[in-house]
């Protein structure tokens, strides 16, 4: 009972860093095609509901994520 324990504790710096790689390839990745719409001419507007938006779908994802392993 015990090594599971030690099991699951050593598996969570893991599971940060897998987190922290992904959501540096999904930043990075919309970056990217940020630049590539600005590149081709095309006007980057935000405004502020769309932040709101934006900001509301990324907690309801996290939400999920995290009711994932129950």
């Amino acid at each position: 009972m015990n090594g599971d324990v030690q099991e699951k504790q050593g598996n969570t710096g893991l599971y940060i860093i897998l987190g922290a790689l992904l959501g540096a390839l999904t930043g990075a990745g919309a970056g990217y095609l940020l630049t590539k719409r600005i590149e081709e001419g095309e006007d980057l507007q935000l405004s502020a509901g769309d932040g709101i938006k934006i900001g509301g779908s990324i907690i309801a994802l996290l939400r999920q994520m995290s009711t994932l392993g129950k």
